[in-house]
């Protein structure tokens, strides 16, 4: 069972999800809060799989929550799926550098919604081809880092060319079919990769393939 928490200002939105979610086997909610301090206070105490999280809360923010639900140990199973009315850049970056597992808007179709609820809590990450190039013209745009961290030193060179493609916003089963091998074994690198980085997931693992030069974008 995956057990969610809702964490909107707007009573009304977080009854939609909670209507949207009940329907679903699967799927429990088992707290909700209205801005980001009740939040963090109802993850630490009911240590779901996945946050659904507003952006736009009084006090603390949804980007400031998730940033202290990622760095709490007690929590390194929870996951974040950012939800925001607004399709902003700012808001893309600043969930993935919390330590968010994807990012939504609100008027994603249902569906879409209940499935990346289900892709979040199995430890992958949500990364729509559109935020990917977002990514990829935010860091087109920085100057190139000046070293190479030491733990890129740790990948091996068939774990770096799948980084590589992953932060390209390539699935597994794209990766495979590109590289000649198959989607377990696609899986494994991906696993060892994060592993070995320690990204908690997939969109971290994107962030830090840009942050550390493994991917350089030409300048425009």
């Amino acid at each position: 069972m995956i057990r969610v928490v809702l964490a909107d200002d707007q009573l009304l939105v977080r009854a939609g999800f909670r209507a949207l979610l009940a329907v679903e086997p699967d799927i429990t909610v088992v707290g909700e809060a209205d801005d980001g301090a009740s939040a963090l206070a109802t993850v630490v105490a009911t240590v779901p799989d996945v946050v659904l999280m507003d952006v736009r809360m009084p006090g603390t923010d949804g980007i400031a929550a998730t940033r202290r639900i990622v760095a709490d140990d007690r929590l390194s199973g929870v996951r974040v799926l950012i939800l925001t009315t607004f399709d902003l850049d700012e808001y893309v970056f600043d969930a993935l550098r919390a330590g968010a597992s994807g990012f939504l808007v609100k008027h994603t179709h249902p569906a879409e919604l209940v499935r990346a609820v289900r892709v979040v809590a199995d430890g992958d990450a949500l990364l729509s081809p559109g935020v990917t190039r977002r990514l990829i013209a935010e860091y087109a745009a920085r100057p190139a880092p000046t070293a190479v961290p030491p733990s890129m030193a740790l990948l091996t060179d068939r774990e770096r060319e799948v980084v590589t493609r992953v932060a390209e916003g390539l699935s597994n089963d794209e990766i495979a079919a590109r590289l000649f091998v198959t989607p377990a074994t696609v899986r494994t690198h991906v696993s060892r990769a994060m592993m070995k980085l320690h990204a908690r997931d997939r969109a971290q693992l994107v962030v830090f393939a840009y942050h550390s030069g493994l991917v350089r974008v030409p300048r425009r």
